[in-house]
């Protein structure tokens, strides 16, 4: 469960997390607004006012536990949704970004089946 792989693949994780989710209060990435369906979508989340702090929290909160390699199991299932969404919102909304999403849903996923024994009581 420690190899280097699984432990680059962490890191690497982590620091996009932790990146993409501090991004979301402090703004240091310039990201263009999206256009069409996926801009109308952003901004009906944006109006509400607590989708993107949410998961911003989330995010950062995730990276610094993988990061820390702090309760990592737990962090990884807690990504498990939001990875999958992000990856949902660029095959239908917003194409041209789904290298990223593919990047995060594909390690967490690898991290997952790494830490598998880990999960085994839940199903017992």
């Amino acid at each position: 469960m420690n190899s280097m792989f699984t432990k680059i693949a962490r890191i690497v994780l982590g620091i996009m997390l932790l990146v993409f989710g501090a991004n979301k209060f402090l703004h240091f990435i310039p990201m263009e607004a999206p256009t069409g369906s996926a801009g109308e979508f952003m901004n009906s989340l944006g109006a509400t006012g607590y989708i993107f702090p949410i998961v911003g929290i989330l995010e950062v909160m995730i990276g610094a536990m993988l990061l820390l390699k702090k309760w990592v199991a737990f962090a990884l299932i807690l990504l498990a949704p939001i990875s999958i969404n992000i990856l949902l919102f660029h095959m239908f909304l917003d194409i041209p970004g789904i290298s990223v999403a593919l990047l995060i849903v594909v390690i967490n996923a690898i991290l997952i089946y790494k830490h598998w024994q880990q999960y085994k009581p839940l199903f017992y």
